[in-house]
């Protein structure tokens, strides 16, 4: 007995040393690693990478911009079903223990040994905060020292910060594949909802991802992920959270996987979207951009910016296919499987409706084609092989761009097409097995749309294909605008003394440019005709150059100068007559901008594709509007007076000169160079240009409340066409434009501004009307401003000789009645 108890003396002190020993030990463990832990405080601040998103101004999504696409929600914000699905998946006893789950640890050890070797998925057994300490504050490395850390960590986590607290920052975090960081994130990029909306069978989906999402793939590892999200499915019913009948009808959904589109792309605004990545990047920086969590507010909209795109297109179109067919795109072999090679051929993806398509055989009157098959989701191409049909009526444009049969009509389908071609085509209206053969243009261009009011770029179409080019000719483009700068002269005129009805003679004009160099001798576009005294009104409404040239002169060309600077046309006009004729360099932007402060009355504006800018706590940190508003900070009604907006911009033009000038350009409209335009049934002013030689082709137009501008022109400057103006290119497309996207709103007139005098004059001599008058109009004069009795005119002292005058216009064609020095 004694021996006994001296035995069992001695096992429960060796027992007792061992355990002291053993305590020892991993206090040294637990204090070795503790020393050098991460500062686990830092959570409390955490600010992870959040994407910028980029708004229209009717709240749809137009562009995301993030290296981790994420967004940030509070766990209240988290609904019940997706915390359960989460829960289910990865730590069922999330509420239940300290940051250890040593039930779990035990479970998975016990799962591991009675499923060994029947490749069998083991159990994991760390818990969501084990995964905050190591997503947050650790590397993934695989060691001992690592999960050591990571235990440490978590139950230190565990006594600092709410659950709640830790599950928001892991369901915010975990990576959930296809770039998604985050469940709310995910939830849009997979299926194209908010979370509010998932099903449990989605929830059950993305809680299966957190492992390894490339290995639940919903495309390329369709099988396993539907494996794994029915895991899950099981697991909330094992737990509680979902019914016996949802649970069914959560295994039976389908994976109905729908990768979200980008709203560039919908509303063709991938160069409107750059412009504002741009200004965004210059502005505030990449990481803010890129991980600042921004919300941009901006200016499009949506509607008018597929009308801009869609007119823009068909005016590029039509002009390129005026100029013949310059072949095919590409050629394929058409033996086996044309489909798989079709695939392969990189086309341009932003032009629809358009399609790439291959000619299988031809015949005198139709074409058999093969459309490129699209690609599925998870980039395998789709097997289904659509067949179409080309018909005779949709290649007769087609006739060759040179050659000596370039003015042959085509007669045979044969002609244009062959067995092979890679062409592209566009679907016949109504006829979805119809096509008409398409060609991408060489000439390019550029429109932008403005509230003239307030310098709102509200539509922005830079070039074709974004695809094709990323250079935005709306606002990178430097080209020389022609006439459609002559409102700036005459404007810079009408505020210092003249008036609508100031005649200046149109004859020929040779200018010195000083010694050894040539005289200059500026041309009409209709070279050799000349007019005579005309008034400026004249002068603008048909472009007269020698007529413009004149105003210069006597106007002078710093005065000019300083308008140009003024209206941000250019910032340092050189001082040349030559320039009076648009021959400095400026872009769409600028032009459409400076013609909108004509249509506000004269008021400066800034151009802006953005209305504010917020952070990510709603702070906001940029805004277009600058005006103050008075009486909107009020903290309840008292009978005090409305609001009133203070607008301090400043005055850059006269209102009424504005008017004149407006007034003039409307005139434009109706019997100048942009009488196409008057098909737009409403009051509209604007004026055309066209550089030497035929280079580019602008129209600038606008009504009281919408002002749009149009160039075209190839991107490396050669002659358009023999003829081609801006009244015959460019106005049409503002034309058509401007149908579309007036269709719905009534007419309005122009606004006359206080103290402006609507007299009826007699238009060819500028002269006040007369009871026997014949054609008269209403022009636009200022206080202490008349017509004269008899005209007095500009320039005939410059004129040599005896000019010989062309008769005017129809319009302006009467008797001349004597005047002035005429």
């Amino acid at each position: 007995m004694r021996l006994m108890l001296r035995f069992f003396g001695f096992v429960f002190a060796v027992g007792s040393i061992l355990f002291v020993v053993g305590v020892g030990a991993l206090a040294g463990i637990l204090w070795h690693f503790s020393k050098d832990l991460p500062d686990y405080s830092q959570l409390q601040d955490y600010e992870p990478p959040v994407m910028t998103r980029v708004h229209a101004a009717d709240g749809a999504l137009v562009a995301e911009y993030a290296t981790q696409r994420r967004l940030y929600l509070p766990i209240q914000a988290i609904p019940k079903r997706v915390v359960n699905a989460f829960l289910a998946a990865e730590d069922k006893n999330f509420y239940e223990h300290g940051g250890l789950d040593f039930s779990g640890i035990a479970r998975a050890g016990k799962a591991f040994f009675e499923n060994y070797g029947s490749n069998r998925r083991p159990q994991g057994a760390s818990t969501i905060t084990q995964q905050v300490a190591k997503n947050f504050l650790l590397s993934n490395e695989v060691s001992l020292e690592r999960k050591v850390k990571e235990a440490l960590l978590a139950l230190k986590i565990e006594r600092t910060y709410s659950k709640d607290k830790i599950l928001e920052l892991y369901l915010n975090e975990i990576y959930l594949g296809l770039g998604a960081y985050g469940v709310a994130a995910a939830s849009l990029l997979y299926f194209d909802k908010s979370v509010h909306e998932l099903t449990n069978a989605e929830a059950a989906y993305l809680a299966a991802l957190p492992k390894a999402p490339n290995n639940y793939h919903p495309f390329r590892q369709r099988d396993r992920a539907i494996e794994r999200r029915n895991y899950v499915i099981e697991r909330m019913r094992e737990d509680g959270h979902i019914t016996a009948p949802e649970r069914e009808a959560a295994l039976k959904a389908p994976l109905n996987v729908t990768p979200r589109p980008t709203g560039a792309h919908i509303f063709a605004a991938e160069y409107f979207a750059e412009e504002v990545r741009r200004y965004v990047y210059d502005h505030y920086g990449e990481k803010k951009l890129y991980e600042g969590g921004l919300s941009v507010r901006t200016t499009l909209d949506p509607k008018l910016q597929v009308i801009a795109r869609r007119t823009m297109i068909d005016g590029l179109v039509r002009f390129d296919e005026s100029q013949g067919y310059r072949g095919a795109v590409g050629k394929i072999d058409l033996g086996g499987d044309w489909g798989v090679k079709l695939a392969d051929v990189k086309t341009l993806s932003d032009i629809t409706p358009w399609r790439a398509a291959v000619v299988i055989e031809t015949s005198d009157q139709s074409a058999r084609i093969g459309l490129q098959p699209v690609r599925e989701p998870g980039g395998a191409i789709s097997r289904e092989r659509q067949i179409g049909n080309i018909a005779l009526d949709g290649v007769k444009w087609a006739k060759p761009a040179s050659g000596p049969d370039r003015f042959k009509a085509v007669t045979r389908v044969g002609q244009v097409l062959a067995p092979g071609d890679v062409v592209y085509v566009e679907p016949v209206a109504n006829d979805d097995n119809r096509f008409r053969l398409r060609q991408v243009p060489e000439v390019s261009g550029a429109m932008v749309v403005m509230d003239p009011w307030t310098g709102r770029v509200l539509a922005l179409v830079g070039g074709f294909s974004f695809d094709q080019s990323q250079f935005n000719r709306a606002t990178q483009a430097l080209r020389q605008p022609g006439s459609s700068f002559k409102p700036f002269v005459y404007a810079a005129a009408l505020d210092n003394g003249y008036t609508p009805s100031t005649v200046v003679i149109d004859a020929p004009i040779e200018i010195d440019q000083g010694p050894g160099m040539p005289a200059w001798r500026p041309e009409n576009y209709s070279t050799g005709k000349y007019y005579g005294p005309q008034t400026l009104r004249f002068g603008i409404e048909h472009s007269r150059n020698v007529m413009t040239v004149r105003l210069a002169q006597d106007v002078g060309m710093p005065l000019i100068a300083e308008y140009a600077k003024r209206f941000g046309v250019y910032d340092d006009l050189p001082k040349y007559l030559s320039f009076a004729l648009g021959a400095g360099e400026t872009s769409v932007l600028r032009m459409v901008s400076a013609y909108s402060m004509f249509a506000n009355g004269g008021r400066r504006i800034l151009p802006t594709l953005i209305d504010r800018i917020q952070d990510r706590y709603g702070h906001t940190i940029y805004k277009h509007d600058a005006r103050e508003c008075r009486g909107c900070n009020a903290a309840q009604w008292r009978h005090q007076h409305e609001p009133t907006m203070v607008d301090r911009r400043e005055q850059v033009l006269d209102p009424m000169t504005a008017y004149q000038v407006t007034s003039m350009l409307e005139g434009v409209v109706q019997r100048g160079t942009a009488t196409v335009v008057k098909a737009v049934g409403r009051p509209v002013a604007g004026k055309t240009g066209t550089t030497n030689d035929e280079k580019d082709v602008w129209f600038i137009g606008f009504t009281p409340d919408i002002a749009v501008g149009v160039y075209m022109g190839y991107d490396k400057p050669r002659h358009l066409a023999r003829g081609a103006t801006g009244g015959h290119l460019a106005a049409p497309v503002v034309r058509d434009f401007l149908k579309a996207a007036l269709a719905d709103k009534p007419a309005a007139p122009f606004r006359v501004p206080p103290g402006i005098k609507l007299i009826r004059i007699d238009p060819r001599s500028g002269t006040r009307a007369g009871p026997d008058t014949r054609g008269t109009i209403l022009e636009a004069f200022k206080p202490g401003t008349a017509p004269p009795d008899y005209a007095s005119v500009i320039g005939m002292a410059e004129s040599q000789g005896q000019p010989v005058f062309a008769r005017p216009p129809p319009e302006f064609e009467r008797p001349l009645r004597p005047f002035g020095l005429y």
